[in-house]
C-alpha cells in the first residue's frame, strides 16, 4: 500500500474514533427502552439539523424495517428544494449497538463508517421521537404524523437545549400531503 494511501486511511480512522466519544465529555442519555418493532415504520421528519444531504428536504420521512439478521433496512426520501421538486432516496443500514436498551445505533451510509445515531425521546406511544449524536452536530425531530403541537415542539426544543444543542440550527421541515 502506498504511503499516502495509507496516511489517508489512518487519517479517516482516527477522525472517526474521535467521532464516537462523547463530545466535552458530557455524556448523553438515551431512552431507558426502545421495542424495535413499535419503532419500525414510517417517521416524518418535523424538523432537523440538516446534513448537507437534507437541505433543501420538503416532505422528508424516514422508514424503518427490521432485517432477520437484526439489522434495521432504512429509506430515507423526500423532494429536493420544492414539494413538487425531484424525489431523493437514501437507504442507510441501522445498526443496534447497545442490544439491552436498543436504543443506540450506529446508522451505516457508507462502508465501514457508521455514525452515532442515539434515540434521546421517544413518546411512550411512539407517536414522536427525537435521535440525535453525541457530537451534537445533527439532529432529527420525528413523528407519526407529518406535524406535532406547537407546546410539544417547544418543549422538545427546551430539552434539546439542555442536551447542549443549539437550538438556532434547527430547522422546521416543510411537510405537505394530500387530505
Amino acid at each position: 500500500m502506498k504511503p499516502i494511501l495509507q496516511y489517508i486511511i489512518i487519517t479517516l480512522l482516527l477522525a472517526l474514533a474521535s467521532g464516537c466519544t462523547e463530545e466535552g465529555g458530557t455524556p448523553m442519555d438515551t431512552v431507558d427502552r426502545v421495542d424495535l418493532e413499535r419503532f419500525m415504520g414510517d417517521w416524518y421528519v418535523i424538523a432537523n439539523i440538516p446534513t448537507f444531504v437534507e437541505k433543501g428536504a420538503y416532505n422528508p420521512v424516514e422508514s424503518y424495517a427490521l432485517n432477520e439478521d437484526g439489522t434495521i433496512a432504512t429509506t430515507f426520501t423526500f423532494h429536493q428544494d420544492g414539494f413538487d421538486g425531484p424525489v431523493k432516496t437514501y437507504h442507510p443500514t441501522g445498526f443496534v449497538r447497545d442490544t439491552q436498551t436498543n436504543a443506540l445505533w450506529g446508522m451505516q451510509f457508507i462502508w465501514p463508517f457508521k455514525a452515532d445515531y442515539r434515540i434521546v425521546w421517544l413518546e411512550p406511544d411512539y407517536s414522536i421521537t427525537v435521535i440525535a449524536r453525541a457530537k451534537r452536530d445533527y439532529l432529527w425531530i420525528m413523528a407519526r404524523k407529518p406535524e406535532i403541537p406547537a407546546d410539544k415542539y417547544d418543549e422538545i426544543l427546551a430539552f434539546v437545549g439542555e442536551l447542549g444543542y443549539d437550538t438556532s440550527k434547527i430547522e422546521k421541515k416543510p411537510q405537505r400531503w394530500p387530505g
